[in-house]
């Protein structure tokens, strides 16, 4: 994909010149989170701790990038924003810190948590129900009568790139710490913008996704060839984070081209993962955040010493994680 040589024309597409922009951007702001070594089955395995981001998530990435690049005129309308938590929260935190009025839709079932921190950061949350109402199209409304910028979570040029960030850096860490370059990314995937993200940054290393079982939108897409969205009975799981109901086509289209692979797991298979990363790494991940490293422990990747593997959240309700450490 090619970039036009205007970074701010809102029909670009996403590249790796602006997934490089956007790391630098980033890089002046926040440390890098760690990536830390994990043995399995007589490997080692890298993980990249983005639960360890000041929001608790990678999505401070993309909004730090989206809402950066605003304009002055844009800023004073401000942004408004639908999430089901990380990308609110990142949203929130960027717009604090540049100064913009920010609203977030969030789903009424949104963890606790994520609902308190994205109020703390001074943003308005408007909440909805996820089963009979379109979070877009309440976004939309909202900007039409305010004059606020729409801040998409994954549909976005700028929200990709900011996310693709996480794959140049630890790119950066892997060669310094082990002198490798990964074979294979194993990442998480709601609506695609940090998979679609890695995969324009790291296009030497084969993509694997992973969703929760029921609500692999992406993974049904990439079988069939074709944008499919999930089904209205899909099935409850533990990952709000990860509860998508469409895929956009950008995000698909980027993964369709890198021939990324898809499998999903159970909630079970994501307990286990965050009892794994507590134990071993001394980390806490939310759900959503477990997926990548779920499909790993469970065999469901085919894995060597030259995986990276994505840690992307850890923002989880106190009484959900005990839950996953004691099931």
């Amino acid at each position: 994909m090619t970039e036009p040589s205007d970074p701010l024309s809102p029909d670009r597409k996403p590249s790796r010149e602006g997934i490089e922009r956007a790391a630098k951007k980033i890089s002046a702001i926040l440390p890098p989170t760690p990536l830390m070594p994990l043995k399995h089955e007589g490997m080692t395995l890298w993980c990249k701790a983005e639960c360890l981001q000041p929001i608790g998530a990678f999505k401070i990435r993309g909004a730090w990038h989206r809402l950066s690049d605003l304009s002055e005129d844009e800023r004073a309308r401000g942004v408004v924003a639908f999430s089901s938590g990380n990308h609110a929260q990142g949203v929130a935190w960027a717009a604090k810190r540049l100064g913009i009025r920010a609203t977030i839709v969030m789903p009424a079932d949104a963890p606790k948590r994520k609902i308190e921190s994205t109020r703390g950061y001074g943003a308005e949350v408007i909440t909805y129900d996820r089963r009979a109402e379109d979070r877009v199209a309440i976004a939309n409304r909202i900007a039409s009568e305010t004059g606020a910028v729409v801040v998409p979570s994954f549909d976005d040029p700028w929200i990709i790139e900011g996310q693709g960030s996480t794959g140049l850096e630890a790119l950066v860490q892997i060669i310094a710490q082990a002198g490798i370059n990964p074979h294979r990314v194993v990442s998480c995937c709601g609506g695609g913008g940090l998979s679609a993200g890695i995969a324009l940054a790291m296009p030497g290393a084969k993509m694997t996704i992973v969703e929760p079982d029921g609500w692999d939108d992406m993974g049904q897409s990439l079988r069939k060839g074709k944008i499919v969205p999930v089904p209205a009975d899909a099935p409850n799981t533990v990952c709000d984070a990860l509860q998508t109901p469409v895929v956009s086509p950008l995000t698909f289209e980027i993964l369709k081209e890198r021939k990324a692979e898809a499998v999903s797991v159970s909630d079970e298979e994501v307990f286990r993962a965050m009892r794994h990363a507590h134990e071993r790494l001394r980390l806490v991940l939310e759900p959503g955040g477990a997926v990548a490293l779920a499909a790993v422990l469970s065999g469901k990747v085919e894995v060597d010493d030259r995986t990276l593997i994505i840690l992307s959240g850890g923002n989880v309700d106190p009484a959900l994680f005990s839950r996953a450490l004691a099931s």
